[in-house]
């Protein structure tokens, strides 16, 4: 049997995706092209790569037709409302820190009183009782949407299902505010929307996911941990760069770098020059300090994968365990 990871179809996030994959050791190839709804990874065979929309990944996920996805989020979370159930059918094996965007309730700017989910209560009531109808709210997440004002105590309305541009919704009519996903805000801005003050939703981002309804076997189990494997590896190598110095002191070098830095000497601190992985956002700093400690050069690298003991396999295969 085939394990079968769901990808993006179509758009930025296939794009996005695919270049990921590719990243970690697992390209994706299509015997004709763009244009196959299905493919192969190059080197793995047992494999099966759906190119799906990002909903029906979701979906697919959910009913077990698919043994692995990267999909947002928000769509797990849309596909399956119950938190309960959604433990039961999603393991998120990791995010993959792309495709961020927020899950907001935005109405119309005029609306100058209304700023709060308890301003947007009010103004329902009123609405009612002013017009003889409910509100109408235009939006592709329905599930989300009914939970999200259950909570706020907001009722007097009605969800109009978007299939286009759900931004665009109250200025045609069709709806009086929206709830959609934004990035920047600046498309809603453009549109006259503006997001309620708590108005979040969902902080959503792309994530790579196993579906606990998929029928898991030996050889699934054991390529799903080889696939993790190389994504755990590709997310390390990403994190971190590599500076390599020969030290006066190595192991004193190490022992402080470890402490300022929080960097690590995964070789330990025998070799010559010595090696410390350290995250990206520090490495200039520590390049700079042990230039000050001894350093007559520092070497400073982007490592392809970092394959080490990750805990996305160990979890996800004692997730798998219980199904």
């Amino acid at each position: 049997m085939d394990l079968v990871l769901a990808a993006p179809s179509k758009g930025r996030l296939q794009e996005i995706a695919l270049d990921f994959l590719t990243r970690a050791g697992m390209k994706v190839e299509r015997a004709r092209g763009g244009r196959d709804y299905r493919g192969r990874i190059a080197g793995l065979p047992g494999v099966q790569v759906a190119f799906l929309s990002a909903s029906e990944i979701a979906r697919e996920l959910s009913a077990g037709n698919a043994h692995l996805g990267l999909t947002g989020l928000d769509l797990l979370h849309e596909a399956v409302d119950d938190t309960h159930e959604r433990n039961n059918r999603f393991h998120v094996v990791t995010p993959l820190g792309f495709s961020r965007a927020d899950v907001v309730v935005a109405v119309p700017e005029r609306w100058i009183d209304v700023e709060t989910m308890a301003d947007l209560a009010d103004v329902a009531e009123f609405h009612r009782a002013r017009h003889g109808r409910t509100l109408r709210v235009a939006t592709k997440f329905v599930n989300l949407t009914r939970r999200f004002f259950a909570a706020a105590g907001v009722v007097d309305y009605r969800i109009v299902e978007s299939l286009g541009a759900t931004e665009g919704a109250p200025a045609s009519g069709a709806a009086d505010l929206i709830v959609d996903i934004t990035t920047t805000g600046a498309t809603l801005a453009a549109n006259q929307l503006k997001i309620l003050s708590d108005g979040l939703i969902l902080s959503s981002e792309a994530q790579f996911v196993a579906s606990l309804a998929a029928p898991w076997c030996d050889d699934t189990r054991a390529m799903a941990a080889t696939i993790v494997d190389r994504i755990a590896a590709e997310m390390r190598a990403q994190a971190v760069l590599e500076l390599r110095a020969v030290m006066p002191n190595p192991a004193a070098a190490a022992r402080d770098a470890s402490s300022r830095f929080d960097a690590i000497a995964p070789f330990g601190s025998e070799p010559v020059p010595l090696t410390l992985h350290v995250a990206r956002r520090r490495a200039s700093d520590c390049a700079s300090w042990l230039r000050a400690e001894g350093a007559a050069t520092v070497v400073t690298t982007q490592v392809a994968d970092i394959y080490e003991e990750n805990v996305f396999s160990r979890d996800l295969l004692a997730r798998l365990a219980t199904v």
